[in-house]
């Protein structure tokens, strides 16, 4: 944004008032600054809802602050609908991570987030990991993005049935009630060794015997070849399970990534325990 702070103060200042009701001189340091901050982060709420009004020439700064005030409003309407839309069909498959941060500290958020004096604080600390690095967002897009993933996490784990998810998490972690690891990467985790294995998941957990044979093959293998190979047969999965089958595919590509790594370095014992 191409906007002098001159542009921006009177933004600011207008705000304050609102904040403290007329007297925008008592405003501390800190509350100035985070004022600052809400002005920026609607402003580029604009920029990044139309790459085009961005660019339009003669856009004043108060003409972008509105805009993008208006962008947080339809952001914050579209995650709420994400969110009613998620919870009829919500599992949290034991995780008490996912299930605090969907259940508990999402109607929170909603409660509590400020669009207009503070809409670029989170709020929420999201202790459940996503498959997606959600680093680069704050407020209301992170929480979005957040959702989104959520969203698409149980689109792919509806796809199996819910005592299955159920049982491979209890083969991973036992009877282990704070597991605060993703429980997509954790199934897929065991969904590759049993591609690796040439066994269907359905099946019983696989034998030692098996476990070698995957160790064996993986030595074979470059870990290229192993994200590729794990891979195609996820696409065929989601393809003949999944809705929305290609966003799907490639929210998970970070889970295979991650557990063909896993799976390549692992030089523990390599039994169906499946790499701790």
């Amino acid at each position: 944004m191409n906007y002098e702070l001159e542009e921006l103060l009177p933004i600011v200042g207008r705000l304050a008032e609102r904040y403290t009701g007329t007297d925008s001189t008592s405003v501390s340091y800190e509350k100035a600054e985070q004022l600052m901050e809400a002005v920026l982060y609607c402003m580029q709420e604009a920029e990044l809802e139309s790459s085009q009004a961005a660019a339009a020439q003669g856009t004043s700064a108060r003409q972008m602050y509105e805009a993008g005030k208006a962008a947080v409003e339809r952001k914050v309407k579209r995650a709420l609908e994400l969110y009613h839309k998620l919870l009829p069909e919500f599992s949290d498959y034991g995780s008490p991570y996912l299930a605090d941060t969907v259940l508990k500290g999402m109607p929170e958020f909603f409660r509590w987030y400020n669009m207009e004096f503070e809409p670029q604080n989170t709020i929420l600390t999201l202790d459940y990991p996503v498959l997606r690095d959600l680093s680069p967002y704050t407020g209301i897009d992170r929480i979005y993005e957040f959702l989104v993933c959520v969203d698409r996490e149980q689109e792919f784990l509806k796809a199996f049935p819910q005592g299955m998810v159920r049982g491979l998490l209890r083969f991973r972690f036992g009877e282990e009630e704070d597991f605060a690891d993703n429980v997509c990467e954790e199934v897929l985790l065991v969904m590759a060794m049993h591609i690796l294995a040439g066994k269907p998941l359905g099946e019983e957990m696989l034998s030692e015997k098996d476990c070698l044979f995957v160790k064996s093959r993986l030595g074979e293998m470059e870990l290229a070849e192993v994200k590729s190979h794990l891979l195609q047969a996820l696409e065929k999965f989601t393809e003949t399970y999944c809705k929305n089958s290609g966003a799907l595919l490639a929210y998970l590509e970070n889970g295979v990534n991650n557990i063909a790594v896993r799976l390549k370095n692992s030089t523990c014992n390599f039994s169906s325990s499946v790499l701790e």
